[in-house]
């Protein structure tokens, strides 16, 4: 694996307080917990804004990189706002994916939620930057998603690499492949404006999928223990907090999500414009 690969992986829809209870020791080895403010409260916002950047943010946190204010990951030139201290990743582009193919690296991507179907006109605009890319046409194929991003990395070689992984087991219905409760969205134990809701169910099988999520992840995340990791969530759901269910709506427990990451080496600096636009043959 080169040094500067990313890998960033986005789980749907945990909340932070799922994620700190988790039996997840894998993910929990990438760094340290970050309780951080989401972009956005649903999934199509989030990620519109993470590939702009804008990962989740701590505003009052004394530290980069958890602080956008501070310094940012990922920074597209040519934005307002400039952090005080350099950004991890200096980009030029029209989203990070498409900056860090300017540097030379392979993009990558797998999402399972609806909004990363390129089938639909959206989400073609969501994804169309990455050289790669695969959908498994739901929310609980992580071993099919998994597949896919092992035999693209082989593919790739020595080349640096951005690995995108948005995994949707943690997403409603809240299942994974194999759970002992069915992945009906209609047996879900959240569902908006629904009288049968169960935060107690909510918190268990959401929790389960996280654990399983982890037992999955662990040779990708050693195969990027030298290189670099960011694992965020993009949002979390509401369980009855205010009588509300779910996400796609202000509230604390929607915009509350875990962040952790480790940055060892960053992609090389972009080259200056005139050079840029040359070796592009702009």
């Amino acid at each position: 694996m080169h040094r500067s690969s990313i890998l960033f992986v986005t789980l749907d829809s945990c909340r932070y307080d799922t994620f700190e209870a988790a039996d997840a020791p894998r993910l929990k080895a990438v760094g340290p917990l970050v309780r951080a403010m989401a972009p956005g409260y649903f999934t199509y916002p989030s990620h519109c804004a993470m590939f702009m950047g804008f990962t989740p943010s701590v505003p009052d946190g004394a530290e980069p990189y958890s602080n956008l204010k501070i310094a940012r990951i990922f920074r597209l030139e040519g934005g307002a706002g400039r952090s005080s201290r350099p950004a991890f990743a200096e980009l030029q582009g029209a989203s990070i994916m498409d900056g860090l193919k300017r540097l030379g690296y392979l993009c990558i991507g797998t999402g399972s939620v609806d909004w990363f179907n390129p089938t639909k006109p959206t989400s073609r605009r969501l994804v169309q930057d990455f050289d790669r890319y695969f959908f498994p046409g739901n929310c609980w194929s992580l071993d099919r998603q998994l597949a896919f991003l092992e035999k693209e990395l082989e593919a790739a070689g020595e080349r640096p690499v951005l690995l995108f992984l948005n995994l949707g087991e943690t997403h409603v219905p809240y299942y994974f492949e194999g759970a002992d409760w069915s992945s009906d969205p209609e047996s879900s134990p959240c569902r908006a404006l629904s009288s049968s809701n169960d935060a107690v169910e909510c918190r268990r099988r959401q929790k389960a999928c996280l654990e399983f999520v982890d037992g999955r992840l662990g040779p990708l995340l050693d195969r990027f223990r030298e290189s670099n990791t960011v694992i965020c969530a993009d949002h979390g759901d509401a369980w009855g907090e205010g009588g509300l269910w779910g996400h796609g709506f202000h509230h604390p427990k929607v915009v509350e999500v875990p962040l952790l990451f480790s940055l060892r080496s960053p992609p090389p600096a972009a080259p200056p414009k005139g050079i840029l636009s040359s070796l592009l043959g702009r």
